[in-house]
């Protein structure tokens, strides 16, 4: 577990500083809210960006991109609400997913899913 850990942290930190790399303001990391938490909070110019990073071992079949289940997607569609409340936003929202595929030995691969799915009606 402890490395899974690890590699998840480590792909967080990989998606950070790709994202900042590409104009975004970083608010939060690990944002918590309830049971849910955030992996990333930024604005990409005017837009708040919900990220959801996913990290994958290249030997692993499964590609990170796939890997947000529609649990996962009502939990951070709660906490993005929340987190928009407690803040007082009024500004227009996407919810991205990064997925990371480790190789090791710091080789990586990086693919950003823009607007990867809208939140779901109630």
């Amino acid at each position: 577990m402890a490395q899974k850990n690890e590699l998840g942290k480590k792909g967080e930190e990989i998606a950070y500083t790709y994202l900042k790399k590409l104009g975004y303001e970083i608010r939060e990391q690990n944002w918590i809210y309830d049971h849910a938490e955030i992996d990333l909070i930024a604005f990409d110019g005017k837009e708040l960006v919900i990220v959801e990073v996913k990290t994958r071992s290249a030997v692993i079949y499964e590609e990170p991109g796939e890997a947000v289940s529609s649990r996962k997607i009502r939990f951070l569609v709660h906490a993005a609400e929340a987190y928009i409340m407690e803040n007082n936003l009024n500004v227009d929202t996407r919810f991205d997913v990064i997925g990371i595929k480790w190789y090791g030995h710091e080789k990586y691969s990086i693919e950003h899913f823009k607007d990867a799915f809208s939140p779901p009606v109630f």
